[in-house]
């Protein structure tokens, strides 16, 4: 057979990066014919199949034409004589566009090798704009390849689509998936700019949007600009390595801020309720993960009170930690915690390079944790009061912490 790795892998070879895993395209072959040579058929809109030994997946050539709206709306044809130029024209990006032959020979029709040279990422053909999907895949890339840039004139195209309308056909859990994976790049900053660049992202995320221009105290934030805020946020967490449930957080924590009332700013009194309802909007309507949405809640009515350990009363901190279900999920209200220090360390000035409340509130939590609810109720005659006693027992063992053979440091030594 005809067959060329095609795609990522020979991208991430050609810039020195790992490759997980490869797909291949095979040129002059029908499905009939590779059936016989023991791949099994695993595509329903076009010919995909498996290779027999190792399960990598393997493409006929097909080209592709636009039949209706969305990411959805394509039609395929696959046939013996479609070439591999033709097959790497239907391509997203000329940096996507280059073959590799089984004897090492690249083939590159488009100017790929060119453009990863320039660290450019352009469009191979008009047909990009059919696409919508494409839209997010270069703000995933910009994510994923900090040092790249957008050429003009793909720029520009993606601004066309988006005023026509075709990003508006994207179904949620498409959007999710996307966004999700620019998350967890390594500058996932860049995909929320790429977004704004091409005016995609009042259209998918408007409340993030709105973020940017609105004022905050420079005392707190000396970056000011609350968008610019977030954007550093949800890179310290990618810095330190955060799971998505965090970053999802990072992204919405402050999105109350976009609605306070201008006679307030730069102040933005109350902003933590109103970001926890739209942390909740915004995670039901592209059908966020429970675990994401439910953390992206937390961290956005609680944050602005966890920086405030060290003046908290014990009764308030035992209520925050109640109001988290921190009992049964201490590893959730941990999770807050990082994204609370990546709030903190999200933010323009030098800084400490930890977050100082943090050794407390985990003293605090492992106290509250360790009080015995089960033998309070036991040994309590009234039944009515067991939550009562639990309560006072908790909030007694955090007041012991603040006791000075407590404090942080001491504790933290083995």
């Amino acid at each position: 057979m005809n067959v060329y790795v095609v795609g990522g892998a020979v991208r991430d070879a050609l810039l020195g990066r790992p490759v997980s895993d490869r797909d291949w395209v095979v040129v002059g072959e029908t499905p009939a014919s590779m059936l016989a040579q023991g791949f099994l058929q695993v595509g329903k809109d076009f010919p995909v199949f498996l290779h027999p030994q190792t399960r990598e997946e393997y493409a006929l050539a097909r080209t592709e034409r636009k039949s209706g709206h969305g990411y959805t709306g394509f039609t395929c044809h696959a046939s013996p004589e479609v070439t591999l130029e033709e097959d790497l024209l239907r391509r997203d990006l000329t940096i996507n566009a280059i073959a590799r032959a089984t004897d090492g020979t690249l083939i590159d029709p488009y100017g790929g090798q060119a453009d990863i040279a320039a660290r450019i990422f352009r469009h191979v053909s008009p047909a990009f704009a059919e696409d919508p999907v494409r839209i997010l895949r270069i703000a995933r890339f910009a994510a994923r390849f900090p040092d790249f840039a957008v050429a003009p004139e793909t720029l520009a195209l993606m601004q066309q689509m988006v005023a026509a309308g075709e990003i508006d056909h994207l179904v949620p859990e498409r959007v999710w998936q996307e966004l999700s994976r620019g998350l967890m790049e390594s500058s996932p900053s860049r995909m929320i700019r790429v977004l704004r660049d091409c005016n995609a992202l009042p259209r998918i995320l408007p409340e993030v949007d709105r973020l940017f221009g609105i004022p905050q105290p420079k005392q707190h934030h000396p970056e000011i600009d609350t968008g610019e805020h977030v954007l550093m946020v949800i890179d310290a967490a990618a810095a330190s390595a955060q799971p998505l449930a965090v970053r999802w957080a990072c992204l919405l924590h402050d999105l109350g801020k976009g609605c306070t009332p201008e006679d307030i700013l730069p102040h933005h009194y109350g902003h933590e309720a109103r970001s926890e309802r739209l942390a909740r909007e915004v995670s039901a309507r592209l059908k966020a993960p429970s675990d994401c949405r439910d953390l992206a809640e937390m961290v956005a009515r609680e944050h602005g009170t966890l920086g405030q350990f060290v003046i908290l009363r014990p009764e308030t901190i035992v209520k925050i930690l109640e109001r988290c279900d921190a009992q049964r999920r201490p590893e959730r209200f941990v999770l807050m915690l990082q994204a609370a220090a990546c709030d903190y360390l999200g933010r323009g000035g030098n800084r400490p390079p930890q977050w100082p409340p943090a050794d407390g509130w985990r003293l605090a939590l492992n106290a509250f944790r360790q009080i015995d609810a089960g033998a309070i109720a036991r040994a309590c005659n009234d039944k009515s009061r067991i939550p009562e006693r639990i309560h006072a027992e908790r909030v007694a063992a955090v007041r012991r912490l603040r006791e000075p053979a407590h404090t942080p440091e001491r504790d933290a030594q083995p």
